[in-house]
This record gives structure tokens, C-alpha cells and sequence, in this order.
């Protein structure tokens, strides 16, 4: 068995692994391929405060882009954010709380039980139509419409 992998699946993931990092290399993206500089974007920060709006807007996204945002907890109410659908559509790079990395599985949702603040940093993977929530809220301005094109 262990020929076998050593003569043919091993060659063919090889293969596979180079075919795609010169194809983004190929696109521009780099030695560092999707993560790179040149394929990152910034977001508007969410903002979870009692009685306010949590965005500016909605955003659309590109899949395949790289993305960091800010979420601000002003402390004035223990809130959370959900969006199980929205985590899952998305490869989370980072979660950086306090200048701690924590590079995690997936997600599902955050919750702030005093003033702070966490930067996001992730790839846009699955096209669709998603939202991130104050949860047992149904007001527009307490979510966020998101679209990964």
C-alpha cells in the first residue's frame, strides 16, 4: 500500500499543488498566492452598542479576496453577532483580540460581554447571499446584508 501511494497519489498531489500555485501565481497574485498584499481589502468596522446601528451598509465581496474588519464593542450592553451561514461561507485566517492571534476551525458566532475591541481577517470562498446579526433582533440596522459574488 504504501508503494502504491509513494509511486502514484503522491506524484498526482504534486502535481495538482503546482498546477494551482502557478495558476496564482499566473493571475497575479504572487509567491504568497491569495493572501498576499495585493489581494486584500479592509472593511467597514461593526459596531455593536445598544440601540445603534451595527454597519454603515451592506457589503458585497468578492470570493477569493481577502478581507479584514473590525468589530467594537462600546461595553454599553453584553452583545453577541451571529452568522453561522456568513462563518461557513468564508476560510477565517485570524481572529485578533487584545494583539492575541487566534487562528481558528470556523465559527459561529462572537460575543462581548464588556468594551473591547477583534479584527477578522479572512477569504471569501462561497458565493451567495449571507447577514451577521445581534441575535433576537429583527431591525435593519442590527444586521449586516452580506454578498459573496
Amino acid at each position: 500500500m504504501r508503494q502504491t501511494f509513494m509511486k502514484i497519489i503522491l506524484p498526482a498531489a504534486l502535481s495538482a499543488a503546482l498546477a494551482f500555485s502557478g495558476s496564482a501565481i499566473a493571475e497575479g497574485f504572487g509567491a504568497a498566492g491569495v493572501l498576499s498584499g495585493k489581494n486584500k481589502e479592509d472593511l467597514p468596522p461593526i459596531t455593536l452598542s445598544a440601540g445603534e446601528p451595527i454597519s454603515e451598509g451592506a457589503w458585497t465581496l468578492k470570493s477569493g479576496t481577502y478581507y479584514e474588519f473590525e468589530i467594537i464593542g462600546d461595553g454599553s450592553q453584553e452583545l453577541a453577532l451571529v452568522g453561522p451561514e456568513f462563518f461557513r461561507a468564508i476560510w477565517i485566517d485570524e481572529i485578533v483580540v487584545e494583539g492575541l492571534e487566534i487562528r481558528p476551525l470556523g465559527l459561529d458566532s462572537i460575543e462581548f460581554d464588556e468594551a473591547g475591541e477583534m479584527e477578522i481577517g479572512f477569504l471569501a470562498i462561497k458565493p451567495g447571499r449571507y447577514y451577521m446579526k445581534i441575535p433576537g433582533t429583527s431591525g435593519e440596522t442590527q444586521r449586516v446584508e452580506i454578498t459573496i459574488e
